[in-house]
């Protein structure tokens, strides 16, 4: 126990914590919600992945595929998926980074894992 009645602080600081998890809990909600998209050759291969990075969707143009040079469709649908997870990762960013900051930047919480 803190002299001088530093209880009521704990409860408030305890309390903030608290807000700062649901809000961060409704921020990781709202990315897997969430849909942002990559694409690669010029809009010929397109990815949708959520905010959290899962893969929703893959569109090729037919103009993009070539029996004949499977190599480079791959490497269109892997560099649409990789920009796609790049946004995704701007969002976090944007979305988590305040929050994330709030619950352990800089001047942490003793006893407390954030």
């Amino acid at each position: 126990m803190i002299p001088g009645g530093g209880q009521p602080n704990m409860q408030q600081l305890l309390q903030q914590a608290q807000k700062m998890q649901q809000d961060l809990a409704a921020a990781q909600e709202e990315l897997a919600r969430t849909e942002v998209e990559g694409q690669a050759g010029g809009g010929l291969v397109k990815a949708t992945v959520t905010g959290s990075g899962e893969l929703r969707g893959l569109v090729i143009d037919p103009k993009a595929v070539d029996p004949e040079d499977t190599e480079t469709l791959a490497d269109l649908v892997v560099a649409a998926v990789q920009a796609a997870n790049e946004n995704a990762q701007t969002l976090q960013q944007q979305k988590l980074g305040p929050l994330a900051q709030g619950l352990g930047g800089g001047s942490g919480i003793p006893g407390l894992p954030f």
